[in-house]
């Protein structure tokens, strides 16, 4: 076994120690439909290493990095103006925990570096952008100021709560068209959500590689694990779905992907998913039998190593 995949197998097993020990509801819930989607990579989509919060260097910037990439999920989430306590109730989401008058400090410091600047209303004060945050930038130039695991995180939760629901919009959808087969929309509606999920934590690896802060390597494997995943279960898909759909909803608005939460998407979202789901019945039905042989494969093969 090569050095990084005893790397691997340590963090996968630190994960799961982490993992019984979440709390936050949010969380819980993208963890729950990991393990239901694709337990083959449960553990393994969740794992956040820091090489300077590791060798206690660069933490200054890396705690700045992190406070940003926390204002920016707000901004995507349409909140322009945050308080310290609502950083400080993300960041021990994400990261480990720190006080919150380092919150503050650095709040302050971003503020003196006209990356933020204050507004007071009463006795509360809200931090905001002082410019807004680029779009059609490049990854790597992106990732040396924002930390973006808190936007992909959100990004997961929104469709996170999309699967968790699925009967009931398929409900809906069936008496709206008075037709449909409830079980296979049912199955091709999470089939498709969850694989947007699988797409968003790729995404989200993909850019930690290029963080200055990251351990490379680590995040490299993991973005190769999934894609194994999603090519298990999307090979044998249209391009069409693949590229106008699921792409283009599994990506953050800052690299071309769609804005989910901007005013009447999450409707727009659910018949686009319900219609895919109804038009390609027979591309799913071929896909999701050739992805469960897989599936059972994979774990077959995980269990064989870990014994």
């Amino acid at each position: 076994m090569s050095e990084n995949s005893k790397s691997i197998d340590f963090m996968i097993k630190s994960a799961k120690i982490e993992s019984a020990q979440i709390t936050d509801s949010d969380l819980i819930l993208i963890d729950k439909v990991i393990q239901d989607f694709a337990p083959e990579i449960a553990f393994l989509y969740q794992i956040r290493e820091d090489e300077s919060e590791e060798l206690q260097i660069k933490t200054g910037r890396l705690h700045e990095n992190r406070i940003l990439g926390i204002v920016l999920k707000f901004y995507l989430e349409g909140r322009t103006k945050i308080t310290t306590g609502d950083v400080e109730q993300e960041y021990k989401k994400y990261f480990k925990e720190i006080a919150r008058s380092t919150i503050s400090t650095y709040l302050n410091m971003l503020k003196k570096e006209s990356t933020l600047y204050k507004e007071r209303e009463g006795r509360i004060v809200y931090y905001i952008f002082y410019e807004d945050p680029p779009d059609g930038i490049k990854p790597f130039w992106f990732t040396r100021l924002f930390c973006i695991v808190p936007a992909y995180f959100d990004r997961a939760l929104h469709f996170a709560k999309l699967y968790n629901n699925a009967e009931t919009f398929i409900n809906q959808y069936i008496r709206k068209i008075r037709s449909g087969e409830k079980e296979i929309l049912l199955r091709n509606f999470k089939f498709l959500t969850g694989l947007i999920i699988l797409n968003i934590f790729k995404n989200r690896s993909s850019k930690c590689i290029l963080c200055q802060f990251s351990k490379r390597e680590i995040y490299s494997q993991i973005e190769e694990l999934i894609s194994v995943a999603i090519k298990d279960r999307s090979d044998v898909l249209p391009e069409e779905m693949i590229n106008e759909f699921i792409n283009l909803y599994s990506e953050i608005p800052m690299f071309d992907g769609k804005d989910v939460k901007a005013e009447d998407m999450e409707n727009e979202i659910k018949e686009k998913i319900l219609k895919y789901a109804d038009t390609y019945k027979k591309d799913l039905e071929f896909q999701i039998m050739v992805s469960n042989r897989r599936k059972d494969l994979r774990l077959k093969q995980k269990e064989a190593l870990e014994n």
